[in-house]
């Protein structure tokens, strides 16, 4: 076997070689995921994409709608050619490919679980039931702002996003469905109530990862998010009863949510009992049972619901499980709210993944990262300045770094220093760094988290993108109070040293 080993001088990337993968990724993942056809006419924005529209080659891709997977690879090429120009072997290369992906194997695993467990738990008639009661007990007038209180609860209760969207959140898909809400607004609405408990509850993986890269403690940590966060989820919920009042009585499909329901009633077997395994699962998570045995024994129960309840045979609930269920209800409204789940259902969102850490690790591997967050840092000089960095760099981070974790360890082990420079408390590091890495990773479709939302809800990240009001607001209401100087916490002379940062553990996935 040789031994030899190269001798090639790596140097470190400028911060215009840094940016040129970034930036042709970013172009051919706009110009491929946007289709200009589908598109209303916008002011400015619209004759801009017809120009881009009618260049040659690339041109077309303006009216593909692909999925973001191609372009992701693309930019991983451009990635490891710039590092190979640096003078980085191959398989320095590959090793940073192959660190990134490792990232997001517990999410990947997660996500296979979650599709066997829609697959069941429709076969069992346990969102059915769910659906039925929806639609008989909620106005659409509050659905939106109900929406985002329970998901908000639920996940405050489990500290999980994603088992808030795989359990209630599937559900209520199907009753806005139901009520004629279109579909973006309610997974907006989801999706800030599940990121409000993502970063509030102390047992969330991400409310103990931060200020464990910041040097602070969890309880310190979540009483200071209190100022961002709350502020925010009340502009959200007024915002979504404000939007609710367009939706009435006299907009709801009586008709048609009555033929949903009797479908419904003749297809499955429809009890209160079946809410059971819902809540099974959320206790489950909320004891801390980590998400993946709970969502997988999730999906066992609702097996055995379908074959005891249902009468399903085995054969038939281990279909549903990896193939997803098939509705033949003859009423298309219900066929395409059943019609989905299954462990194969979930394969394209994992290789969505795979893509996008694949360039996050070449990315990070090869330095550019780094020099990108420098330069940034460069500017921040005032308190809010450094805030604004801090929140500009996780969200850059969760784009072209694309996972929620990454979005949090990156820029937290980077602007640690700067704050302690500042006289800042660690806190307002921690704050930050929820308030942007956790709180942006379910808007962008190549992310992990906005994939898996992607997956599980059924809705593209940037449809939904313009009505998760808490994700887009906390970010916002962050950079004003550092600016503003409110709830800025200075450390005291004795503690004016860098604390020591504990190893970080990463068990679950949120």
């Amino acid at each position: 076997m040789s031994t030899h080993t190269s001798t090639r001088a790596v140097r470190p990337p400028t911060l215009v070689e840094a940016f040129i993968p970034v930036v042709l990724m970013i172009a051919f993942l706009g110009m491929s995921v946007v289709n200009a056809s589908s598109l209303p006419e916008l002011p400015v924005i619209s004759p801009v994409l017809r120009g881009l529209a009618g260049l040659p080659v690339v041109g077309s891709l303006l009216h593909s709608g692909l999925t973001p997977h191609i372009p992701l690879i693309f930019g991983t090429v451009i990635a490891s050619l710039m590092g190979i120009r640096l003078g980085m072997t191959w398989g320095e290369i590959e090793r940073g490919m192959v660190d990134g992906i490792v990232v997001a194997l517990p999410a990947c695993l997660i996500l296979m679980v979650i599709g066997m467990l829609i697959g069941t738990w429709i076969a069992a008639g346990i969102v059915p039931t769910m659906i039925d009661l929806g639609l008989r007990l909620i106005s659409p007038s509050v659905f939106l702002f109900t929406t985002c209180a329970i998901c908000a609860i639920v996940s405050l209760v489990t500290g999980s996003s994603w088992s808030t969207a795989g359990t209630v959140g599937i559900a209520l898909i199907g009753v806005g469905h139901g009520l004629n809400i279109p579909l973006p607004m309610v997974a907006g609405a989801i999706i800030s109530g599940a990121y409000f408990g993502d970063k509030m509850s102390p047992i969330s993986d991400t409310t103990v990862l931060a200020p464990s890269v910041a040097g602070t403690d969890v309880f310190t940590h979540v009483r200071h998010m209190v100022y961002t966060t709350g502020p925010s989820l009340i502009i959200a919920l007024v915002l979504y009863a404000l939007l609710g009042l367009r939706y009435g009585a006299d907009t709801m499909d009586l008709a048609g949510i009555e033929s949903i329901t009797r479908a419904l009633g003749e297809k499955f077997t429809i009890h209160g009992a079946l809410l059971i395994p819902p809540l099974l699962v959320i206790v489950m998570v909320a004891f801390r049972i980590p998400a993946l045995p709970a969502l997988l024994a999730g999906s066992v129960i609702g097996g055995a619901t379908a074959m005891l309840v249902q009468d399903m045979s085995l054969a038939e609930t281990m279909a549903v499980a990896q193939t997803g269920y098939a509705a033949e209800t003859g009423v298309q409204a219900v066929d395409t709210l059943l019609n989905r789940g299954g462990m194969i259902s979930m394969l394209p969102t994992v290789a969505l993944i795979v893509c996008a850490l694949s360039f996050g690790g070449v990315m990070e591997r090869t330095g550019m990262l780094g020099v990108i967050a420098a330069a940034i840092l460069r500017v921040a000089r005032t308190t809010g300045s450094l805030i604004a960095a801090t929140v500009c760099t996780c969200v850059g981070m969760n784009v072209i770094a694309p996972d929620q974790y990454l979005s949090i360890v990156v820029p937290g082990r980077m602007y640690r220093e700067a704050y302690h420079k500042a006289g800042l408390h660690p806190k307002n590091l921690s704050r930050a760094l929820e308030d942007a890495g956790t709180i942006t990773s379910p808007l962008i479709p190549w992310n992990s988290c906005g994939a898996y939302m992607w997956a599980t809800l059924g809705v593209f990240p940037f449809a939904y993108l313009p009505y998760a009001f808490l994700n887009l607001i906390n970010p916002l209401v962050s950079i004003l109070l550092g600016y503003l100087g409110w709830t800025i916490t200075k450390v005291p002379p004795p503690e004016a040293h860098p604390p020591a940062v504990p190893p970080v553990s990463r068990e679950s996935r949120s």
